[in-house]
């Protein structure tokens, strides 16, 4: 495997050497090997979601570092099991996605409440389970931007699974109403004793215009994510941000003039690290995803995982980038994300 600065490229030193100046590292509640200890057990969490938080951190390659890397394979019903699988037919079969996480040491598994669901008596104590209880089906027409519930908190509970996930398309017209359901489960799931984890996604056409994909702007994605903490969501799963001024750009909402003058800059571990700081400064963990699949996933996902970590990330959660390759090759670049959470010499900026 090439060394992480080769991966990086020309763009190693902009990266690996960048000092931030925004938000001090010293007020960012970090990743750490006590981590459930030092931040989650302050919370109103029951003893039982602490320990099924501390058997997400203690799993796999990264068990122990309070770093997660997490294999999410939910795409099936948003982008259609076709789009999803055809590129690796083999992924059609649930029990192939548990290898894979398995073959690569993630910390977990994050996946349909029908796929976990119908291999959950060979491998739930294999591997934690995160149950995806919400999606958008996209097999209506016209398509439609909202999330709506396949599974329940009981069924992710009865499968053995140790958190739940869901998705909330922040800026949607049916938001109100996915807030409210997710809250409610969020809320019964830590009643029941499973963590929480929230993917904050923006869904609306006006986010995009001509002078750039305001879906992946700071400031936005940022406030996605301080919504995700208020619902108590123990993570927060969120995009990579390559732009800034998302409120400006649209002439809506509230915002100040210092968050982009002081508090963010246009280098991507100091956009990221906005996200870090509205995840209540890193209490609720934020973990980016990987992205679709490209000619130089290996490369890009490393990238993304350097920017995380140097933020004061708590990880990655990357699905296309593996499973749609051959299980050896989609097991080495994921192997190469957790190996810049192991190296010391990436620090956090």
């Amino acid at each position: 495997m090439p060394a992480i600065e080769e991966l990086l490229g020309s763009e190693a030193e902009y990266l690996l050497s960048h000092e931030c100046q925004t938000f001090p590292k010293e007020n960012l509640y970090l990743p750490g090997p006590d981590f459930v200890d030092r931040v989650y057990k302050s919370t109103d969490r029951s003893p039982v979601v602490l320990r099924n938080l501390q058997s997400l951190f203690d799993h796999g390659r990264l068990g122990g570092t309070g770093y997660l890397s997490i294999l999410p394979v939910d795409q099936g019903i948003e982008h259609s099991a076709g789009a999803s699988f055809a590129p690796n037919p083999m992924y059609f079969d649930p029990e192939n996605i548990i290898k894979l996480a398995l073959e690569s040491e993630c910390n977990a598994v994050a996946s349909t409440v029908g796929a976990l669901g119908s291999i959950s008596r060979d491998y739930a104590h294999k591997i934690p389970f995160i149950a995806k209880i919400n999606h958008n089906e996209l097999l209506s027409y016209p398509n439609t931007h909202d999330q709506i519930m396949f599974g329940s908190v009981q069924q992710a509970y009865n499968m053995g699974a140790v958190a739940v996930g869901a998705t909330i398309y922040f800026g949607s017209e049916g938001s109100n109403r996915q807030i409210q359901e997710v809250a409610q489960a969020f809320q019964y799931a830590h009643e029941l004793g499973l963590g929480t984890i929230l993917w904050a996604y923006l869904r609306n056409p006006m986010f995009k215009t001509a002078f750039g994909d305001y879906h992946l702007s700071s400031d936005l994605t940022g406030q996605a994510i301080h919504l995700s903490a208020s619902l108590q969501a123990d993570i927060v799963k969120q995009k990579l941000p390559t732009l800034n001024g998302g409120y400006n750009a649209l002439a809506f909402g509230k915002t100040h003039d210092k968050v982009y003058t002081e508090l963010t800059s246009d280098h991507p571990i100091d956009l990221t690290r906005y996200q870090v700081a509205n995840s209540y400064m890193g209490r609720a963990g934020l973990i980016n995803s990987g992205g679709g699949s490209a000619e130089r996933d290996l490369n890009e996902a490393v990238k993304t995982a350097v920017i995380n970590k140097r933020a004061g990330g708590m990880g990655l959660i990357m699905g296309r980038k593996a499973f749609q390759r051959p299980m050896q090759e989609g097991s080495e670049i994921i192997q190469a994300v957790q190996d810049v959470y192991t190296d010391e010499s990436i620090s956090l900026a």
